[in-house]
């Protein structure tokens, strides 16, 4: 499975970007995706998960003002980002956990950069 991950770029505070991750690959569709961040100096955190299901849940600091979805359909998850603040800067991963293994692996998109400017 290869992970895609893109849309990042630079906006102001209080603008918006949507990211997007493509899968490809052998896909299986029991699979949870999640979208992690990584600011500058910091570890990575988790940002935003959904299920193959649809059930979604989000980090505090993004709950209300980020939105995570997927297209099963299109292998891809997204990750609407709005009002965002200079404290979202980050590099912006996506991960793919295959559940359908007793032992799910999981793989990892090369990240893409969002920017915010205060």
């Amino acid at each position: 499975v290869q992970l895609q991950a893109s849309g990042g770029g630079l906006v102001q505070a209080g603008g918006s970007l949507r990211l997007s991750c493509s899968a490809s690959g052998i896909v299986g569709r029991q699979n949870d995706m999640d979208w992690y961040r990584q600011a500058p100096g910091k570890q990575r955190e988790w940002v935003a998960g959904i299920s193959s299901g649809g059930n979604t849940s989000y980090s505090d600091s993004v709950k209300g003002r980020f939105t995570i979805s997927r297209d099963n359909a299109k292998n891809t998850m997204y990750l609407q980002l709005n009002s965002l603040k200079h404290e979202d800067t980050g590099v912006y991963y996506c991960k793919l956990t295959d559940r359908a293994w007793y032992y799910p692996p999981a793989y990892w998109g090369q990240g893409t950069q969002v920017t915010v400017s205060s």
